[in-house]
């Protein structure tokens, strides 16, 4: 049965998975126009950077599908069962969600599964997590003052302003990526301004990425990620139908179904977790001189842009029995891979249209978006 009257949806995966290609790819962006159609007035890139930072909708509704074709091999533990189906469909198949959003206290996100649908509603303080295959729901109460209690949490270094976020980004790009557009673009049956990014660098598995943004709106619509020499894209995630009127008010009301399993956390679980949250995330962020982000302990990345390789160990010792299950299905995934071998050692190699990965008998673990040379080169090092 549905909770809801009208079947639940997504969309702020969108502007993140844009932020991310945009920002971590990089770019020589500063002075290039991206000129969409004659009927839309020329921006550049910087300009449609600021455009997104400040992007503000009061009402959003919408369905979002994101296919991807790796053309990853058959693995264990990943390809089976139930759960493997679903994991599979984030590498080599299609899922769809869909959104509603009346404001930052009014939020609702559906992801659609063959195995049920998982709902995140957020209306005023009361926020539900409902999953339809296990019929449970967990209830959180926000405290009043969570909105100022996450501002003061964030890291240092973490932009305040759009334009401060906008400086960040352009500061962040590089030369090894040109940018050009198509021209216009259509994404869900509205206008868009196209930009490519395409990686300098041959040795990228990368061809390009195209990043549509809405040319009224300004959020992005949709972003395909596409491997070399490849005419359709290996990721995709876009808007399939899109709304900006404010969605009505019962779509943000949950009643649990009869039978429900509802939980219902402590204040002091809550922020138990919220902080752990916030300290795992101020270490991702941990700052070397010069203020460069580090890598976390046990890893580095070898190189940078497009073609950079991140070398980290594999769990051992007491570290790796803690962590046993994770340990034992990567054992098994990567006797399910072909051997190889070098002046670098030996190891176990697994391929991709977007990125390669590779585990050496040392106890190493080597992944960037280039091809196997590029990491035997690397594990020889």
């Amino acid at each position: 049965m549905s909770v809801f009257k009208s079947r639940p949806a997504l969309r702020w995966l969108v502007p993140t998975a844009a932020a991310v290609v945009v920002i971590g790819g990089g770019a020589a962006a500063g002075t290039i126009a991206a000129s969409a159609d004659p009927t839309l007035p020329e921006r550049s890139a910087a300009q449609l950077l600021v455009d997104v930072q400040n992007a503000k909708v009061e009402g959003l509704s919408g369905t979002i599908v994101q296919t991807a074709d790796l053309g990853l091999p058959s693995l264990p533990g990943v390809t089976g069962g139930a759960n493997g189906a679903e994991l599979m469909k984030l590498v080599a198949g299609s899922n769809t969600a869909r959104v509603w959003y009346a404001g930052e206290d009014k939020v609702r996100l559906a992801v659609l599964g063959t195995l049920g649908e998982t709902d995140v509603i957020r209306n005023g303080s009361d926020v539900w997590l409902w999953r339809s295959s296990a019929n449970s729901a967990t209830h959180f109460t926000l405290p009043a003052d969570a909105k100022e209690k996450r501002r003061t949490a964030l890291p240092q270094g973490v932009p305040s302003t759009p334009q401060e976020a906008a400086d960040a980004a352009l500061a962040a790009i590089d030369p090894t990526t040109a940018v050009s557009t198509t021209g216009a673009a259509k994404v869900a049956g509205r206008d868009a301004y196209e930009l490519v990014l395409t990686p300098r660098d041959t040795a990228s598995l990368v061809g390009q990425v195209r990043l549509a943004i809405d040319a009224e709106q300004h959020i992005p619509l949709g972003v395909d990620v596409y491997a070399k020499d490849a005419t359709s894209p290996a990721v995709r995630i876009a808007f399939q139908q899109v709304s900006f009127e404010t969605p009505d008010a019962e779509q943000f009301t949950f009643n649990p179904p009869p039978g429900t399993k509802v939980e219902t956390p402590s204040q002091a679980e809550i922020e138990k977790e919220q902080q752990k949250a916030i300290q795992e995330h101020e270490k991702a962020l941990k700052r070397g001189p010069g203020g460069k982000p580090e890598a976390p302990e046990g890893t580095k990345v070898v190189g940078k842009g497009w073609t950079s390789v991140l070398v980290a160990k594999l769990p051992a010792g007491d570290a790796g029995k803690q962590d046993g299950k994770g340990v034992q299905q990567l054992e098994a995934i990567s006797g399910a891979l072909p051997k190889v071998n070098g002046a670098w050692g030996s190891g176990r190699l697994l391929q991709s249209a977007l990125f390669s990965a590779l585990l050496t008998d040392d106890g190493r673990v080597l992944v960037g978006a280039v091809a196997p040379e590029k990491l035997y080169e690397v594990a020889g090092q």
